[in-house]
């Protein structure tokens, strides 16, 4: 008989237990702090979590695209009252920030979409080799976030002569980009990739390849050297600074001797070589002619650079002596 009764409060508390497990209190509502929204419109749901049937009405109107704005506790409290969502969590939050998402169309897009639309048009080459300049500051375009087509021209005008544009563009599937105003104007220059500095150059200082950079320049400015390697090795012929296109006459042979350098002359004839030694006049580089002064003689001669410190001359005057022999000698 105890047997029995234990077995039997033993089924009712099982039975009990699973009917509290039936009808468990669901978690309450709570307020959330930061939420990002895709729609024009933002729901209960989206600020309240667990706000069961009444998650999908809206009470608000949502930000722009692309913008960020705060809404105090007590409005939404108050908004959400009419619709019986009651017992809420604020969490002594004061304020919910909300956020709504987009799709952010960059000037760089905007101005790739010009380039686009000339290249292999009106002589003009690749799209990278453009350059365009708006008439006036171009603002960041928000698009519905879904929208992820590129942007396609609505209308487009050139004038060849004076190389100015007046497009618009369209955006498939945005409701958006149809409320926007996207036209612009400006004009366009086609540009090579000259060969210009990172650093300042003195005059004299030997140029490095890693002193050097690509610069877009009007294709017009034919002076502007575009191959590195014909620059890299030659010394500045005056001070360069960052910022300009690099041209032949900024450049040249870098110097080996300088101005009042002790230098070696070598006097050269098919079978005979002599080495004095002498004073550089002028700095030059290999294969100059510069003025050297003969140290022994202290006669000013024309001389060859072939080295560092070191010059050549390529014959040998004679010279008569009081025995009226003749000597070879340096001037």
């Amino acid at each position: 008989m105890t047997h029995r009764l234990v077995l039997t409060f033993a089924l009712l508390f099982c039975l009990t237990g699973t009917a509290a497990a039936q009808t468990a209190t669901p978690p309450a509502p709570a307020l959330k702090t930061n939420v990002t929204i895709t729609a024009d419109v933002v729901r209960i749901g989206d600020l309240v979590a667990n706000a069961g049937p009444v998650a999908d009405i809206a009470i608000f109107r949502a930000p722009d695209l692309g913008t960020t704005g705060a809404v105090a506790t007590d409005r939404i409290v108050d908004a959400i009252r009419p619709h019986q969502l009651i017992g809420i969590d604020t969490k002594g939050i004061t304020e919910v920030t909300v956020t709504r998402a987009s799709r952010a169309i960059s000037t760089q897009e905007i101005s790739s979409g010009v380039a686009a639309a000339l290249t292999g048009r009106y002589g003009f080459g690749e799209a990278k080799n453009l350059q365009v300049n708006f008439d006036h500051d171009v603002r960041i375009l928000q698009v519905e976030p879904n929208v992820t087509g590129p942007l396609q021209v609505a209308s487009f005008a050139f004038d060849q002569r004076s190389a100015r544009f007046d497009i618009t563009f369209t955006l498939s599937g945005s409701a958006e980009m149809r409320r926007l105003s996207a036209r612009y104007t400006g004009t366009v220059t086609e540009t090579i990739d000259a060969v210009g500095i990172d650093h300042p150059i003195e005059r004299g200082q030997v140029i490095k390849a890693s002193d050097l950079t690509v610069l877009h320049r009007p294709k017009t400015e034919t002076a502007a050297l575009t191959d590195s390697s014909a620059v890299a090795g030659m010394a500045a012929r005056h001070s360069l600074r960052p910022g300009q296109a690099l041209a032949a006459a900024d450049l040249m042979k870098p110097e080996v001797v300088q101005r009042g350098d002790s230098v070696t002359i070598i006097y050269q004839v098919p079978g005979v070589t002599l080495t004095l030694r002498g004073q550089a006049q002028d700095a030059g580089a290999i294969g100059d002619t510069i003025n050297v002064l003969n140290a022994e003689s202290k006669r000013v001669v024309q001389a060859t650079v072939s080295g560092p410190n070191r010059v050549t001359v390529g014959a040998i005057a004679p010279r008569t002596v009081a025995s009226g022999g003749q000597t070879a000698s340096a001037q």
